[in-house]
């Protein structure tokens, strides 16, 4: 039996750990990215096969390194089956405050262009590939959030991140359709993780990131376009995304905000 290939990002803590160790007990070889080390490397030791893990402590900001990692993936494993791109950070923001506007950057440029970091060094080589089940050279994931799907108070450099994300990837899936190659974007709602233990307001249906990676593996398996976990949030961002501006404002404009400086993983 062939182990899949796995290339993920964001893989210090929270989803991206549930994602690499559902991965890692269906026997997958993974490429793990992470800011933090020491972190990666004590997660890695958990594993079931620690010896199946790469570990790349790098910044998705950073083009070149990221490119330096998928070239040593694709050296020592080969052409990855999955390429995830969840890194992540969330900071409550206020536009208002001068100090804010890097975090504004940071944010942007570590939800949006780390996605672009991630997934364009293996674009060419999964080309490359002779097509596999079903036809497909590889497969793309895209780690979005149901935060994008409207403006939130307090929130605007996530959701503004979240959407630019919705967005790139609804552009690669048909750009990357006729090369084979899949796109599948994933919408999380409340996910239990460091990211959200310190919201000081409630979350509807939240969900153990290990649930959470159990069905995001199922829904990446078949390929789904797009899909919100858990499926209650899904039926809250359709109705959020329809409804008229009024309405959206006078419900929301005093809704709970994420604190000031209230990094996540």
């Amino acid at each position: 039996m062939r182990h899949q290939k796995i290339f993920l990002t964001g893989a210090s803590s929270g989803i991206g750990q549930a994602l690499a160790r559902a991965y890692a007990e269906q026997g997958a070889v993974l490429g793990l990215v992470g800011r933090r080390e020491d972190a990666l490397r004590a997660f890695a030791d958990t594993l079931p096969n620690p010896g199946a893990v790469r570990l790349y402590a790098v910044d998705v900001r950073d083009a070149d390194a990221m490119l330096a990692a998928a070239s040593d993936f694709l050296a020592n494993v080969g052409c990855p089956d999955v390429v995830i791109a969840n890194a992540g950070i969330s900071v409550g923001t206020v536009a208002s405050e001068r100090e804010d506007l890097e975090l504004f950057r940071t944010v942007m440029d570590t939800n949006w262009f780390g996605l672009l970091t991630t997934f364009q060094p293996f674009l060419a080589p999964m080309r490359a590939q002779p097509p596999g089940a079903g036809g497909w050279r590889g497969t793309l994931v895209g780690i979005a959030s149901v935060a994008g799907v409207r403006g939130l108070p307090g929130g605007g450099a996530y959701s503004a991140s979240k959407s630019a994300v919705i967005k790139l990837l609804e552009s690669l899936r048909l750009e990357q359709s006729r090369e084979r190659i899949r796109v599948v974007t994933i919408a999380p709602g409340y996910i239990r993780t460091p990211m959200t233990e310190h919201n000081p307001y409630r979350m509807p249906f939240l969900m153990d990131a290990d649930a959470f990676a159990r069905k995001a593996l199922r829904k990446i398996a078949g390929g789904a376009r797009f899909t919100v976990i858990p499926w209650q949030m899904g039926v809250v961002a359709s109705v959020l995304h329809v409804m008229p501006f009024w309405l959206y404002d006078a419900l929301f404009r005093r809704a709970p905000r994420k604190p000031r400086q209230s990094r996540g993983a």
